[in-house]
């Protein structure tokens, strides 16, 4: 099958309250050349990076719960989500992001983190490319309490489990949020803890 012909036709600005949201009308050529006009809602949020902290000497990670209302709308009772530590670019690098973010978040800071891989988690409706990461911490690194900033409201929990506890809450549904599942199993595949 050969790539389609794609030509925009048409974008409107439906929102730009929190990020960008995109009504996009757009022209799909078909491999028999045929023509459809398709209409879609596109989400621009801006590209974000996520990281793994693990500690391969006492076998742990170190993991984040906050408040996500998304889900809390989508049938989750408490909208309470156990994660890696993510954060968006804001025209970062993403490793600066990452590094930046791990601090804020966890209150450890990292000198040196290892690029795993980059993802489209939503292709079908939102633009946001994630890279993931791993960095391995010590308690040497602590230098605050974490918890996120207080001027983007981000109240944040630091919760650092064995790599067994976290990679069972995968199982037991504890842990559903697809990036931490996703670097999770990377370290399980890789023996990093």
């Amino acid at each position: 099958m050969k790539n389609p012909i794609i030509k925009i036709q048409k974008t409107e600005l439906l929102s730009d309250n929190w990020y960008v949201l995109n009504k996009v009308t757009y022209e799909y050529q078909k491999e028999d050349n045929t023509v459809e006009t398709h209409i879609r809602e596109v989400y621009d949020r801006g590209n974000g990076a996520a990281i793994l902290l693990y500690n391969s000497t006492q076998k742990t990670v170190i993991l984040t719960r906050q408040f996500r209302l998304p889900t809390y709308l989508n049938g989750n009772k408490t909208g309470m989500m156990i994660e890696v530590c993510a954060g968006l670019l804001d025209k970062d690098h993403p490793e600066q992001c990452i590094i930046r973010e791990t601090e804020e978040e966890t209150g450890y800071r990292l000198s040196k983190v290892q690029k795993v891989m980059e993802t489209y988690m939503s292709p079908g409706a939102v633009t946001e490319i994630l890279y993931l990461f791993v960095g391995e911490y010590d308690a040497t690194m602590k230098v605050s309490e974490g918890g996120g900033v207080d001027t983007e409201q981000e109240n944040i929990e630091v919760l650092e489990y064995t790599f067994d506890e976290a990679f069972a809450m995968i199982q037991t549904g504890k842990i559903k949020d697809a990036k931490t599942i996703m670097l999770l199993q990377y370290a399980k595949i890789n023996n990093l803890v």
